[in-house]
């Protein structure tokens, strides 16, 4: 049976606490059924889980609904159903941030990556030199006018540092994410626009043929040295940054992702640091498949959360 790695905590308080959001929404992308991931997340045992592993868990068995927050008019533009998600994930943040203001590691389940645009304002709110670890297919990173969908779990990124034509409706989201505070890992799907925004920028980003190259042991290492040795961490997990045999039931499956272990190894390392204030964990699917692809995903995810939160092999 894995066991906790007892690692000190630099910004989280004793007795140990995660505070756990439930996030069920799928507003930033047109595939339903991603709104379901927080409840079977939960119905798998991720909550005893964390128990056993030592962490009291601040958790409302009702998770929140956000359908009273959805206009009637909901799209902006090209961008689709963005009135919902910036009033969803300013919900988000708040929570966030009242859970990193207890000194508890706030732990968000999706629901889709548009999310993130709350989670990381929430936490930066409180860590204003937050560094966010962002592993994923994708770099998320499109802006309102490089958007080809117009889905916003496409965007976060973009929208958390500032980037294109400023929104009206997103005004509550201060830019709070430098461009040399994010590093991406797993990257294999990027559209020719957000290749453009990366260079220019110079944003830090690890693609599968880095991972590849150096071993996801050097890229961690060279990910938490850029990010700096003294930086509260953000890891928000897209279970697509997995490969497609690994974790099948997401929305924007791409083949050539991640293994299991590398998945794993990556939660593990940024515990070890004693520095990880959040975690979101994003884009399981159970609709989209079969039961055995469903119960797989599930469980990875569940495993995924619990190594970021000190289970160990040994």
């Amino acid at each position: 049976m894995p066991t906790q790695e007892h690692i000190p905590q630099k910004f989280i308080k004793t007795p140990l606490t995660v505070g756990v959001v439930g996030a069920g929404f799928s507003g930033g992308q047109p595939r339903g059924g991603v709104e379901l991931g927080p409840t079977r997340l939960i119905e798998f045992g991720l909550i005893s889980q964390l128990q056993d592993l030592g962490w009291t868990v601040d958790f409302d068995e009702k998770f929140p609904n956000y359908e009273h927050l959805k206009p009637k008019e909901a799209d902006i533009g090209k961008l689709k159903n963005a009135k919902y998600v910036s009033a969803v994930t300013q919900s988000v943040s708040k929570s966030v941030r009242e859970i990193c203001e207890k000194g508890a590691m706030a732990l968000t389940l999706g629901g889709d990556h548009s999310l993130a645009m709350g989670t990381i304002s929430g936490s930066a709110s409180v860590y204003k030199d937050v560094g966010v670890i962002w592993v994923d297919a994708h770099a998320d990173i499109n802006t309102p006018d490089t958007t080809p969908s117009g889905n916003l779990h496409g965007c976060p990124v973009s929208f958390l540092m500032g980037l294109g034509t400023p929104v009206p409706e997103f005004s509550w989201l201060t830019p709070c994410l430098p461009a040399n505070r994010i590093v991406f890992i797993g990257l294999r799907d990027i559209d020719p626009g957000e290749k453009a925004i990366l260079k220019q920028h110079s944003i830090k980003a690890y693609s599968m043929y880095d991972v590849d190259r150096h071993g996801i042991g050097k890229i961690m290492e060279m990910a938490l040295e850029y990010l700096g040795e003294d930086t509260p961490i953000h890891l928000s997990f897209d279970v697509d940054a997995l490969d497609p045999t690994v974790a099948p039931s997401t929305g924007t499956p791409v083949r050539g992702g991640l293994t299991f272990r590398e998945g794993h190894f990556i939660c593990e390392r940024v515990h070890e640091t004693g520095r990880l204030v959040a975690v979101d964990l994003m884009e399981v699917n159970p609709t989209l498949g079969d039961q055995a692809s469903l119960v797989q995903t599930v469980q990875i995810g569940c495993s995924l959360v619990r190594s970021a939160l000190g289970e160990t092999l040994l």
